[in-house]
């Protein structure tokens, strides 16, 4: 981890610095697809619904406890047959990126999701965002599809690619009467 950071689980006084995160992506990058920023009511519900859930949202701080990334993952389809796998998703600031944030964010939401005994985490990544996918393909992920021209944002289409990782080497998914309930849809 760079030395200026730690990781801890976010909290509701997080909410200003997740959606000023937010909403630089949504402003200027195509991270994420939404051309509608948020506030920091808008990120403390989403963070509320995401506890519900049993999702965790990770933090990464400097010394002052100044948020500097944040990542989570949550459904990636809502339906029952899918509830061992999650979605995930990983922001830096623009200052502090380049310094191994995006690496150390999402090497700690994998292990949480095999702590949680989560079995699959698909990133869907823009495909121009080569820096992205070559960070997860480091880290284990495969690439499982390419959709064309599936979004669009500043004028142009957008291309998907899906990269999975498999968590663990479960031949079968846990019998539904001992699946953890936050896995339960």
């Amino acid at each position: 981890m760079p030395a200026a950071y730690t990781l801890r689980a976010a909290a509701p006084r997080d909410a200003d610095a997740l959606a000023a995160i937010y909403n630089d992506a949504v402003l200027n990058g195509t991270a994420i697809w939404n051309e509608t920023t948020t506030d920091a009511e808008g990120r403390r519900a989403w963070m509320e619904a995401r506890h519900a859930r049993g999702f965790p949202i990770l933090v990464a701080v400097d010394a002052a406890d100044r948020v500097a990334g944040y990542a989570s993952y949550g459904d990636w389809r809502p339906f029952e047959g899918f509830r061992h796998t999650v979605e995930h998703s990983v922001y830096v600031a623009a200052e502090a990126r380049g310094a191994g944030l995006g690496r150390v964010l999402l090497t700690a939401l994998i292990e949480e999701a095999r702590t949680a005994g989560r079995h699959v985490m698909v990133a869907a990544i823009e495909a121009g965002n080569v820096a992205s996918i070559r960070l997860h393909e480091k880290l284990g992920f495969v690439e499982r599809g390419r959709m064309p021209q599936v979004g669009a944002k500043f004028g142009r289409w957008l291309d998907l690619v899906f990269l999975q990782l498999v968590l663990d080497a479960a031949d079968t998914p846990p019998d539904a009467r001992e699946t953890p309930a936050s896995l339960h849809g």
